[in-house]
């Protein structure tokens, strides 16, 4: 027998066909639209003209190209004439305002949609366009804004502000309103449309502990100032110095300008290098603290360091408008330096032996003369208490200064005194004005220290002071310590 695999038929031989007593299979041949389909299926008419340049499936793709090309143009109307189309007419009347009514028109030009009936005969035109009774709107206080000015850029009538302003001013300083401060303006009804809106309610945050509300009542408007509780308990923060005294104070809610003030306020005592990351800081700054919820935070009032080996403890302390830190036995810091030059001049006569340019002898100079031209200010040494002010002999106008210690500075040959006596003093605080009173060749500062009594060379001293409370002042500034102390810790 022979397989399909020797001759390429169907079944076995025709030998195998007898044997089993059946005919022999025929294949019927392929239609024409058979084999039409078979080739095109084999046929690619759109090949990649980029591939197989110039073989045989290339040419077929290019002439396909063109085939397509020339069928496009043959079947175009013509670049160069127009298309010939018919526009609708123009739609006008009634049909204009129906088709109007259904379709959706931009805000532009009335934004007419849905379904609308035209108007007929039984329809009038409304003479005037109603207005809303009131007017509800906020304003802003600009920077350099004037208050009044608020008041007519949200729409009220300049005389109704410049009342409004008048009733204000009489309650508090227009001055002390804040740039960003809101209003809520509440307009009413106005009578005709010359006019503007009356003002029926303005309210408004006046200051931290302040609300402000002028309202008409029976036609006249009245202001009704409500005060706010404020809290003025200080606020206390505590917590681990860490590797960053800053950081970590800053993380625990202290306010960054009273963190650098503690700074200061500690490496004026210390180094800060001498902090460790296991210190405890101890913060105590203002705080007002408002009933309607608002937190204002101030200045550092007390600044303490507890280590393994120190304690640093500092509570500020205000005089004369002047801060200075002070710890608990009402010591301040120390102050190194020399006594500086009360007045800008020229060195004229030094210190010690010379002849006297108006005497003529010899004699003892305890001072230093700086020439200096005539009304220039004199100005304090070293902080002290003015022991004298007034006319001493040769010196002419003369202010003496005691200070720590058992020092004492000498001002003469003033043309005025700017102090009296009893008077305390604060380094670089005006005393005086050159003059030449007393024996004197011309306009001139005789500017002497003495220690215990003995004259001293000021151009040669160096010296340390302690700024230390005493009497009523060491006992206030003791309760207020003991009262921040008492103060609860309200940080981690």
């Amino acid at each position: 027998m022979y397989l399909r695999n020797d001759h390429g038929l169907e079944g076995a031989g025709g030998a195998t066909a007898l044997s089993f007593g059946r005919a022999s299979p025929v294949t019927p041949l392929p239609s024409f639209l058979e084999r039409l389909g078979e080739w095109f299926a084999h046929v690619e008419l759109v090949p990649d003209l980029g591939a197989d340049i110039g073989s045989r499936t290339w040419w077929r793709g290019a002439a396909t190209c063109a085939a397509l090309i020339a069928g496009t143009v043959a079947l175009s109307p013509g670049f160069s004439r127009p298309l010939a189309v018919t526009a609708p007419p123009a739609m006008t009347g009634s049909d204009y305002d129906e088709t109007r009514s259904l379709a959706i028109t931009p805000l532009a030009l009335g934004a007419n949609s849905g379904r609308r009936l035209g108007a007929t005969g039984l329809v009038k035109p409304l003479t005037d366009t109603p207005e809303r009774p009131i007017i509800e709107a906020t304003a802003t206080l600009g920077s350099g804004e004037d208050f009044a000015a608020v008041l007519r850029r949200a729409g009220v009538g300049a005389p109704e502000a410049n009342a409004v302003a008048d009733m204000v001013a009489a309650r508090m300083s227009l001055g002390e309103l804040r740039p960003g401060t809101q209003f809520e303006l509440t307009l009413g009804r106005r009578p005709d449309k010359d006019a503007p809106r009356p003002l029926e309610k303005l309210a408004f945050r006046a200051k931290f502990d302040l609300n402000i509300e002028v309202a008409r009542n029976d036609g006249a408007l009245q202001l009704a100032a409500m005060p706010i509780a404020i809290d003025h308990t200080p606020l206390r923060i505590q917590g681990r110095a860490g590797t960053s005294l800053y950081r970590s104070a800053r993380a625990a809610g202290v306010p960054a300008k009273a963190v650098e003030a503690f700074i200061r306020s500690i490496a004026s005592r210390m180094p800060i290098s001498r902090v460790g990351a296991d210190d405890q800081f101890d913060i105590i700054v203002e705080q007002a603290k408002a009933a309607t919820g608002e937190v204002q935070l101030g200045k550092l009032l007390y600044a303490g360091l507890t280590g393994a080996s120190k304690k640093l403890q500092l509570m500020r302390w205000e005089e004369d408008g002047k801060s200075q830190w002070f710890d608990p036995r009402g010591i301040g810091a120390t102050t190194r330096g020399g006594a500086g030059m009360p007045v800008q001049g020229r060195l004229s006569s030094g210190f010690g032996m010379r002849r006297h340019p108006l005497l003529g002898y010899m004699r003892m100079h305890k001072g230093l003369d700086i020439a200096a031209p005539y009304g220039a200010p004199i100005r304090a040494a070293m902080a002290g208490v003015v022991q004298m002010a007034g006319r001493a002999g040769g010196y002419g106008n003369f202010v003496k200064l005691s200070h720590a210690g058992g020092m004492a500075t000498g001002y003469g040959h003033m043309s005025r005194i700017a102090v009296r006596a009893g008077q305390r003093v604060s380094p670089g605080q005006v005393i005086g004005y050159v003059g030449s009173t007393g024996l004197s060749t011309g306009p001139h500062l005789h500017y002497e220290l003495t220690k215990n009594g003995v004259p001293i060379n000021p151009g040669k001293v160096t010296f340390e002071s302690v700024q230390k409370l005493s009497g009523r002042d060491l006992a206030e500034f003791k309760s207020k310590f003991n009262k921040l102390m008492s103060v609860s810790s309200g940080g981690n």
